[in-house]
């Protein structure tokens, strides 16, 4: 039982070593949350600490990424570096379809969660299936390597040791967006959920993705309910969730 002294009071303390907790590890699981604060403090009712628990999210000291587990509200939301050519090819994208929902991004904005860094990197434009075509042609006139939904076989023939290419892709719909600088990307969870089932273009992902899952896990707010939505409209629900729940269980 901690030593209260006349500056701070049971709350205070209370308050104080929930944060030391989340401080040692990034997440932890409620379980093993209440084990601590019942070794710290026996006193204390489960039903007492969840009250604390519930006021210290209100706060917004701490919060509940996924059923069960908790974690410091200090974590990071991901803003990957939106680089000039992106913000061009989507500001042309805009003007020439104002009505298109539509997103960009760059493979080399996994290597912050790789090991082994790879040295090819693609344009990920990902848009209404109905302007598609459009699109490719326009950028084809543009004199750009562009290819739509590429297979396996145009990947290792012609993609894999060319430079600058654009690869466009079918946006899902209801696919989980985020918008930076006034630049639509994709959120995190959209890119962990596209990297489980794309092999083809996550190819130099494929043999990291466990520890991939963990490095953003780790580092940054990752919301596993949209990622299971997310996850479902690509009827790849399980697949994900396991993976997700994997690399949970070696966080707690």
């Amino acid at each position: 039982m901690p030593k209260f002294n006349q500056y701070k009071t049971v709350d205070t303390f209370l308050k104080d070593k929930i944060i030391s907790y989340l401080e040692e590890q990034s997440t932890i699981s409620k379980a093993k949350l209440v084990d601590c604060i019942t070794s710290d403090f026996p006193e204390l009712k489960e039903s007492t600490i969840n009250v604390y628990l519930s006021r210290l999210k209100k706060e917004g000291i701490i919060n509940n990424p996924s059923r069960g587990i908790y974690a410091l509200k200090g974590k990071k939301t991901y803003h990957p570096t939106i680089d000039n050519k992106l913000k061009r090819l989507h500001n042309k994208i805009k003007k020439e379809y104002p009505f298109a929902e539509f997103c960009v991004w760059d493979t080399k904005w996994l290597n912050e969660f790789m090991r082994h860094q790879p040295f090819k990197f693609y344009t990920i434009l990902e848009l209404d299936k109905d302007v598609t075509e459009s699109v490719f042609h326009a950028l084809k006139e543009q004199g750009k390597q562009v290819y739509i939904e590429p297979d396996a076989e145009i990947f290792n023939l012609y993609i894999s040791n060319s430079e600058d290419v654009i690869i466009l892709k079918h946006l899902i719909s209801e696919a989980p967006l985020q918008e930076i600088d006034k630049i639509t990307v994709p959120t995190l969870e959209k890119l962990l959920v596209d990297m489980t089932i794309d092999a083809k273009v996550y190819a130099a992902q494929q043999g990291e993705i466990n520890s991939i899952y963990l490095n953003v896990f780790e580092k940054y707010e990752v919301n596993k309910n949209k990622m299971k939505r997310y996850a479902y409209r690509r009827n790849r629900e399980n697949e994900v969730g396991n993976l997700t729940n994997l690399t949970l269980a070696k966080i707690e």
